[in-house]
C-alpha cells in the first residue's frame, strides 16, 4: 500500500499505514529506554478482610 508518511510527509510503501522507516527509526532512537525493576511492598489484607468461615470450619 503505497501512502503518504504522516510525520516527514514523504512517499512511502508499506503494509501498514503510519510512520515511514526512517521515522520509525528515529522515534526508537528518540524514546528509547531501559527496562528498571520495581520493588512493591508485600501484599498485606486490610484489616476489615476476615477470613472465609467454611475454611476454618473444624470437623
Amino acid at each position: 500500500m503505497e501512502f503518504v508518511c504522516p510525520r516527514c510527509q514523504s512517499s512511502t510503501a508499506d503494509e501498514f499505514y503510519g510512520p515511514c522507516a526512517a521515522c520509525r527509526s528515529a522515534l526508537v532512537a528518540k524514546f528509547a529506554t531501559e527496562g528498571r525493576v520495581v520493588e512493591l511492598a508485600e501484599y498485606e489484607p486490610k484489616m476489615n478482610v476476615t477470613p472465609n468461615a467454611v475454611a476454618l470450619k473444624d470437623d
